[in-house]
């Protein structure tokens, strides 16, 4: 089923994986045991050690972390704050999940585990506990590292264990948006409010690794998880996703038709070097650098593997793609601040000032110029 990631096959190298989330079921799989660089899919285990931390009692969502200046040297896309800024775990989570922030993944690295070596040594613990064989991590945030390595497999069982271990915390995974004082920054996970029954989970982009998705949806009580490492662009990624979960919600009337794959936990490793796209994904030919900032978004255009079928679950090749519809629905746009969670810093009371100018005039014709002049005062000082 899965094809070799050798010879010409290695340039135009794809994993992809759909599992059921409570059971574990393989429900396809294509590559799913190949050593992959994450990039920010890397995310999702920095969100995971950070609740487990809250879980153990050792920091609290309202914990108060400081951006270092190290946060503030990492390359974006990132909040860029600066040195001395606080935010709390919360609105660092939604941050790091929205804006997939490589400064606030610093932030939790250094809030949680001390350092960022300190943070890796409990993502990798972690990772080693839920069975994670294929990876290792050496930062939090998926910039790019030879060591930071992960598979599609491993992928899904984070995933499954975020799900399963923090249900209380599912909303950060489909948060259509978040507003930081006038800037609106979207989610990259383009299913977000587009795939019907989306909620999930978190992107990547590096030029080794591809455009990369994790991500999920529920419909009538089921919960699939689809894996997407090395696409062409951020909106090929989110079409073939869509295309897995689609297939897998529509097959559960043939499932006895077709052979078991097994559980995601038995899928056996492949020993091998991760595939590295960076001429594919980053060379000369594209017409603009690809980024998470600034993509290509025609879902088939320059995509070598996009005329392919993909097989599903050991049936005959399905030529059908799913094909995503504009956004029918916007969900709530979530507002994030810096600051302690009961008094949050400027940023919200300059959002305020700005939505209340009628108050602001009649003050000023109450109290003439000495009253223009202490709001002139107040307005410098913000």
């Amino acid at each position: 089923m899965a094809l070799a990631l050798t010879g010409a096959s290695r340039a135009h190298a794809e994993a992809q994986l759909l599992v059921d989330a409570d059971t574990g079921k393989v429900l396809y799989a294509e590559n799913a045991t190949y050593p992959w660089y994450p990039a920010s899919v890397t995310k999702l285990m920095t969100a995971y050690t950070t609740l487990r931390a809250v879980k153990e009692g050792r920091i609290r969502l309202d914990t108060l972390l400081t951006v270092s200046r190290n946060a503030v040297a990492q390359q974006p896309t990132k909040m860029g704050f600066r040195e001395g800024t606080t935010v709390t775990v919360d609105n660092a989570l939604k941050m790091l999940m929205v804006k997939s922030a490589n400064d606030i993944a610093v932030v939790l690295a250094e809030g949680v585990g001390g350092s960022i070596s300190g943070f890796a040594d409990q993502m990798n613990a972690n990772a080693r506990r839920l069975g994670m064989t294929q990876t290792h991590y050496v930062n939090p945030n998926g910039l790019p590292a030879e060591e930071q390595i992960t598979s599609a497999r491993d992928l899904a069982l984070v995933a499954r264990a975020l799900i399963r271990e923090f249900p209380q915390y599912d909303s950060y995974w489909h948060i259509s948006a978040i507003r930081y004082g006038k800037r609106t920054f979207r989610n990259y996970n383009t299913l977000i409010d587009r795939y019907p029954g989306a909620d999930g989970m978190k992107t990547g982009f590096i030029c080794a690794s591809g455009f990369n998705l994790v991500a999920s949806a529920t419909r009538n009580g089921k919960r699939l998880i689809a894996v997407i490492l090395g696409s062409y662009s951020s909106a090929v990624r989110a079409q073939k996703a869509a295309t897995l979960l689609e297939r897998g919600f529509n097959s559960a009337g043939l499932s006895w038709l077709t052979p078991s794959l097994g559980n995601v936990e038995a899928l056996v490793p492949v020993d091998a070097q991760p595939p590295n796209l960076r001429d594919e994904m980053c060379g000369g030919h594209r017409r603009k650098p690809p980024s998470e900032d600034n993509d290509e978004q025609e879902a088939n255009a320059g995509d070598p593997a996009s005329s392919q079928a993909l097989g599903f679950a050991g049936t005959k090749a399905a030529t059908e793609k799913y094909v995503l519809p504009a956004a029918t629905h916007v969900g709530e746009t979530i507002t994030v601040y810096t600051g302690p969670a009961n008094n949050p810093d400027k940023v919200e009371a300059v959002a305020a000032s700005k939505a209340k100018p009628h108050k602001k005039k009649t003050a000023k014709k109450k109290k003439g110029h000495q009253a223009a002049s202490a709001d002139t005062k107040k307005k410098s000082s913000q």
